[in-house]
Parts: C-alpha cells; structure tokens; sequence
C-alpha cells in the first residue's frame, strides 16, 4: 500500500501543476476570467529614425552663368591668391620703398635692434594702406563689387582689378626698366597701356629698389658726417682705443630728435609716390 502511494503522489503533483504551468504560458495580454481579450493594438507604422550626425557637402557643380567659370575653379584661384598675398603686397605696392628705407634709418642710426623688425614692418603695412587707399577704392568700385553683385563674371573682374594696380606701378617705374625688360623679352615696340603685366612688375620692382637705395644714401649722409667728427676728435685726443660708434651713438639721435626725423622720412616716402 504505501508501495502504491509512493506511486501515485508524484503523478498527483505533476497534474495538479499543469494547469498552472498552461495558465503562466498564456499570453500577457490576455485577461483570464472575463470576456474575451481584444485584439491586439495595431504596431507603429515604422519606427523613429535614430539620430543621424550632421553632414556637410560641398558641392563642385559648375555654375550657370555664362561665361563664369567653375566653383572649382574659383576655389583654386582664391586659394592660389591666398597663398601669394604676401608676395602681392610687397611686389606690387608701395611696401618694398617703404620698409627699405626705414630699414636704412635704422642702420644710419647705429640702432640694428631698434626698432625691432615687428615695428618697421608693421608701420610699413599700415603705411602702404594709407597710400594704396585710392587704388584699393579703384578696385572695389570698379571689379569687386560688380563681381558680387554678379554684374562681371570672375574672368573680366580680375582683368578690371589689375587695372589700378597697373596704373599705380606704371606711375613709379622708370622707362629705362621698361624698355629693358622689353629688350630681354623680344618683344615688339608696345605702347605703354598694351604692355603685359609680366613686364611691369620686375620692372616696377627694379625701380622701387633703386629708388630706395638713392633715398638710403641720402639718409645716411648727415650720419656718416657726425661720425667722420667724433672720430677726428677722438684721434685728436689720443683717444684711440675709444670705439667711435659708442661715443657718436648719442650725438646721431639727438640730431635724429632735434629735427623731427621720424615725421621727415614718412613725408619724404609718401611724397616720394605719384599716386
């Protein structure tokens, strides 16, 4: 007998316990004991899009101007401007006389380290600003503006931006550099509106440092006089060993002071350009 229950209990407890194994099987949604579950509600349509990084494109497409060319192009062009903008300034404007002269003043001086190479070329950029204004208005008025405005297309903008510049380095270039790059090149007798810009430059260049080294010589005059003294002085005294650099040093900034030199080399430089 207890051989038989020993049997039976374990198959007891399986079937009592398979109802509640079907009950837990069921569905979450589905509500036990009352009227039957509703269907379930519809999925979403599509699920949200996760979020996407930003993105930038840059587009090459050629433009729909006629005669313009290419945004790529421009970019070239723009970037190749960029990189030679230095070379610009001081090649095609006044920069070049500028900074030569004051770097002869310094010299004349007896001062090499004052002022420093920071101020002279900064006093030379603003310098050349104030004398390129003109050219530069010339510039924005007649190219720049138009181009932006989309009146020019880039090729004829950069053909009416070259033209003050031109103007302004034919003014301060000597015929003789001229007809000498002329000779160089092989080219026929041009007139001088008609000649190219790969003459006027090293042209222009030529003659801003000659015009430079003549005002350099110039400056160095009434120097190298106090210095032809002190050292006559010291000779006479015996004073030999004496370096007459050190002893002239005060006498030539007392002069440079004395008459206002800093306002007489500017005016000379800026009287010195036909603009």
């Amino acid at each position: 007998m207890k051989r038989l229950l020993r049997l039976l209990l374990p198959l007891l407890l399986l079937l009592g316990a398979a109802p509640l194994v079907r009950a837990q099987s069921v569905s979450p949604n589905a509500v036990l004991g009352g009227a039957p579950a509703a269907a379930p509600a519809a999925a979403p349509a599509a699920a949200a899009p996760a979020n996407e990084p930003f993105r930038l494109n840059i587009g090459l497409e050629g433009t729909n101007k006629p005669g313009d060319v290419s945004v790529a192009i421009q970019i070239v062009v723009v970037m190749t401007l960029l990189s030679l903008a230095p070379s610009l300034v001081m090649l095609m404007t006044s920069f070049t006389r500028i900074v030569i002269v004051l770097g002869f003043v310094r010299t004349a001086i007896g001062v090499p380290t004052a002022p420093s190479n920071q101020i002279l070329v900064g006093l030379s950029i603003f310098l050349t600003f104030f004398l390129m204004g003109p050219v530069f208005d010339r510039v924005n008025n007649e190219a720049l503006q138009p181009y932006l405005a989309g009146a020019l297309p880039a090729a004829t903008a950069l053909d009416k931006a070259g033209v003050p510049l031109k103007d302004f380095m034919l003014k301060q270039t000597r015929t003789r550099d001229l007809e000498f790059f002329l000779e160089l090149g092989r080219f026929p007798p041009t007139p001088v509106k008609e000649l190219p810009i790969r003459v006027v430059i090293p042209a222009f260049v030529l003659s801003e440092l000659q015009t430079a080294f003549q005002m350099g010589f110039l400056l160095f005059l009434p120097f190298l006089v106090i210095d032809f003294l002190v050292s006559s002085v010291l000779m006479a005294l015996g004073m030999m060993m004496m370096p007459p650099s050190v002893v002239s040093l005060p006498f030539k900034l007392l002069l440079f002071v004395l008459v206002d030199g800093w306002h007489l080399v500017v005016r000379s430089l800026i009287q010195s350009f036909q603009v």
